[in-house]
């Protein structure tokens, strides 16, 4: 039955690919019919003139595609600062989140160890972390900027920023749930709190901790399209800024596409990562 459902699924998931596309020719060909009486210079101005290079107004599908597949033909192409290929620009990213949500990780889960076994630390922490936590990454990055003066390093550290505080929300969570008998057992065997920590508490918190990785990355990697878009220089925030400012939409939209499949391939590797140890009682 589960593999039934799951045949269906992606049946109407193909379905719905195939209607989207569809609406997205016919509206494209409505745009492109309603674009042959515009007046010349304002046809140019808008960047839909017929000898532009650059646009031809909003592409159709047969467009993106054959664009596309140019790009994925040649991910790893450098041309110079301002034409490279997308692997490269998505491997800037992935390094810059990779490093702040490593920096993030090495902080949040051994202080929300801490903060979920010691009430006295949450009520002295919890004002802090209810503080910080609703300010938006971007906000950081003209602090990082002035103090920090390196936009790579301040990249990262807006992702470090953004990154932290799901981490250790649910990893305090996780720890002061906790079943209290097991740890009652624990006491009772006379296990010192290293092992306690490592062989009752992280096996038991792990899912909620988990969880708290997964959106946290889902955060990294929303935010830092925005903060390459502000430093420039490399990266698919960039790419995207740079591609507009071409008017290429697409390639703007191919940028679109491809931040959100990495995403999503983020975000099954970490629910992968939780089924694993996720536990039946």
């Amino acid at each position: 039955m589960d593999k039934t459902l799951k045949l269906r699924a992606a049946l109407l998931s193909c379905l719905l690919l195939l209607a989207l596309v569809a609406i997205w020719h016919v509206a494209t060909q409505t745009i492109a019919a309603g674009d042959e009486g515009l007046d010349p210079e304002y046809a140019m101005l808008m960047g839909l003139s017929a000898e532009s290079e650059k646009s031809g107004g909003f592409p159709t599908p047969a467009e993106f595609g054959a664009s596309a597949l140019g790009h994925l033909a040649s991910p790893f192409y450098d041309n110079g600062p301002n034409d490279k290929g997308i692997g490269i620009q998505l491997m800037h990213s992935l390094w810059r989140v990779g490093s702040g949500f490593l920096l993030a990780m090495i902080v949040a889960i051994p202080l929300g160890f801490l903060v979920g076994m010691s009430p006295l630390l949450y009520q002295t922490l919890n004002p802090f972390i209810q503080v910080l936590k609703p300010i938006s990454p971007l906000a950081w990055m003209p602090i990082a900027l002035y103090t920090i003066k390196d936009s790579t390093i301040s990249a990262i550290f807006v992702i470090f920023i953004c990154s932290i505080w799901p981490m250790l929300v649910n990893t305090a969570f996780g720890v002061a749930a906790v079943r209290k008998d097991w740890l009652d057992v624990a006491r009772t065997l006379e296990v010192n709190p290293l092992r306690k920590a490592f062989r009752v508490v992280l096996p038991a918190a792990a899912p909620t901790i988990i969880t708290g990785m997964r959106i946290s990355m889902g955060i990294a990697w929303l935010v830092i399209v925005a903060a390459e878009m502000l430093v420039g220089g490399t990266g698919i925030g960039y790419f995207v800024w740079n591609e507009w400012n071409n008017l290429s939409l697409n390639n703007v939209i191919f940028a679109v596409l491809m931040i959100g499949l990495i995403g999503m391939l983020l975000d099954l590797m970490f629910a992968q990562l939780q089924r694993k140890v996720t536990y039946v009682e």
